[in-house]
């Protein structure tokens, strides 16, 4: 049986995948079996990723599924002691994966993750560890209030460190407490799936931990594009479930919050030229509207992102 069980979900970006790949191989000696979900690949990608790496085990992911679904497709068949979860747009410099494997030795038997320090190309800080989330820390962050740099009991601490919840960019888990918290909750599409697993297994009784003295860069960012408007709304659902906790008033409240919120930055596009539909204040005008009209309503996220997905591919 191999230690670890490497997930990687990638939607036909070899020119990503590759380099995060053989930073995998060049940086770790722990026995790996690595599993690439190979998102809506081209035929020729697909190709020529069995053929470049014929010791990986691709599953093909053809239909639309959002963070949570495709990584499932891949956990239901590992057989690694531990799963490291990674995106394809990371890379590594250093062993990360045998250096969290040698935390779990120090670390007490009730520890079931362990994450690294995850950094920019430029060096600074996406998140090292995280506080537990909240539907307080949620309404701030919608209000850009929310810094993960900002050191708190739970993040940016010096070495091993006990936090909170992960980031789904990169993580280290016990496979037997993933599996007994069910994978991935496929409630959500995109976010915050990262934070509900997190959360989960405090829930049932572990821990879970960050590593201030190990790194891994992720090549995380860019410019907004027209998907956006598909998947802002699917996120926004999906918070909107986690933060209300089953409780349809907390729902009401925080979703009359959001939908303020996006009329007013709807308003403040309304008068731009929007007639490129690829411009900047066209993507906003209509990323505000399908929100406003994702937060009350009974479709799941899932639904809601194959509705707008459709919307975005063909106006």
């Amino acid at each position: 049986m191999p230690k670890v069980s490497v997930v990687i979900v990638c939607m036909d970006r070899p020119d990503l995948l590759y380099p995060c790949l053989e930073s995998l191989r060049a940086h770790n000696r722990a026995e790996l079996e690595i599993w690439v979900v190979a998102y809506r690949f081209s035929a020729e990608n697909l190709a020529r990723l069995q053929a470049d790496w014929p010791a990986v085990k691709v599953v093909e992911s053809r239909e639309l599924r959002g963070f949570s679904e495709n990584n499932n497709l891949a956990l239901r068949q590992v057989t690694g002691e531990y799963c490291f979860i990674v995106n394809d747009d990371t890379l590594m410099r250093m062993p990360v994966i045998d250096r969290l494997l040698a935390d779990f030795d120090r670390l007490p038997a009730d520890a079931a993750v362990v994450s690294p320090k995850i950094v920019f190309p430029d060096g600074r800080v996406q998140t090292c560890g995280r506080a537990p989330w909240t539907a307080w820390r949620y309404v701030k962050h919608y209000l850009h209030r929310v810094d993960e740099t900002v050191p708190t009991p739970w993040s940016m601490q010096e070495g091993l460190f006990r936090t909170w919840t992960v980031n789904g960019a990169c993580f280290l888990i016990r496979t037997d407490v993933f599996r007994a918290a069910g994978w991935f909750d496929e409630t959500y599409t995109f976010t915050p799936e990262d934070i509900a697993i997190g959360h989960k297994i405090n829930e049932m009784g572990y821990t879970v931990w960050a590593d201030a003295d190990v790194e891994i860069t992720h090549l995380a960012g860019g410019t907004v594009s027209r998907m956006e408007a598909a998947i802002k709304p699917t996120r926004v659902r999906g918070a909107l479930q986690f933060y209300s906790g089953g409780s349809k008033l907390k729902y009401a409240l925080l979703g009359s919050f959001v939908w303020c919120v996006e009329a007013l930055r709807r308003l403040k596009y309304i008068f731009a030229d929007r007639s490129d539909p690829s411009s900047h204040a066209a993507i906003m005008y209509a990323t505000a509207g399908n929100v406003m009209r994702s937060i009350f309503t009974r479709r799941t996220s899932k639904e809601i992102f194959t509705e707008l997905y459709q919307q975005v591919i063909h106006p």
